[in-house]
């Protein structure tokens, strides 16, 4: 059955001129990080700090509360870096090949950035800085390694780390090229998602294209209105449509 899966994605992904991944926290997932979302770790954060994640990672919290704000989000965001696995690998090659025409992710972690040309980042990433009052930037290190409160070396105000925080309103430019995006896609790979993902579902409903594919390890009760769905993570699934040696490319 999965044999059939697979070539019937290889098939989708031949036939697509225009191809779009939608990558979720399922991505980071295999890559060893858990979702703040996640129940059993959200339990352990607000044990650790007294406050759920939800209230920790907001902009509230970081203007009126920063030293508790970056105990958090060196030790829970920047502590806690997913590892590369084989989906971005795959998905680069796919890329090379022309099979793969834009990425969007909700992984602040930049893994694809770092690998691909075209990936837009719904969240912003951890590796982009800079200071609330004059703008310099500043490297994830300097916010990492600062003791305490990350402060500017000009003007000692507080860095602001480029990342989407709870509660926060998306740029309407970043939105119309998401929307834009996927309007154009002829194939939509679903990623570490599901079609009733939080973060992505206003957004798919923008996809008038031929194939919806789910690849995504815990089965959902939308699942039907995809054209195919694979429960396995993408890393063991997307290496096996052949665009490219993962252990190659990882080491180039």
């Amino acid at each position: 059955m999965m044999d059939k899966k697979v070539s019937l994605l290889k098939r989708m992904v031949e036939e697509s001129t225009y191809t779009v991944a939608l990558c979720g926290s399922g991505m980071m997932e295999e890559g060893g990080f858990k979702s703040l979302k996640n129940q059993e770790r959200a339990y352990s954060i607000e044990e650790r700090y007294g406050r759920s994640p939800e209230e920790l990672f907001t902009g509230a919290y970081y203007s009126t509360r920063p030293e508790e704000f970056f105990r958090f989000y060196k030790e829970e965001i920047l502590g806690n870096i997913p590892r590369r696995t084989e989906s971005v690998d795959a998905m680069a090659a796919m890329e090379r090949a022309g099979k793969l025409q834009s990425v969007i992710t909700a992984n602040v972690y930049a893994v694809a950035a770092h690998s691909m040309k075209n990936v837009v980042e719904l969240h912003g990433n951890i590796y982009a800085n800079s200071c609330s009052r004059c703008g310099k930037a500043y490297s994830m290190e300097y916010v990492r390694d600062a003791a305490g409160v990350p402060l500017c070396e000009h003007c000692q105000s507080v860095i602001r780390p480029h990342v989407t925080m709870f509660g926060e309103m998306l740029d309407a430019r970043l939105i119309e090229r998401i929307s834009e995006e996927i309007e154009k896609a002829q194939l939509l790979l679903v990623l570490g998602t599901t079609l009733h993902s939080e973060v992505f579902r206003n957004y798919i409903r923008y996809f008038s294209g031929k194939n919806l594919v789910v690849i995504h390890e815990r089965e959902d009760h939308e699942d039907y209105k995809a054209d195919l769905v694979i429960l396995d993570q993408p890393r063991h699934i997307l290496p096996m449509l052949g665009y490219g040696c993962p252990e190659a490319l990882g080491s180039a």
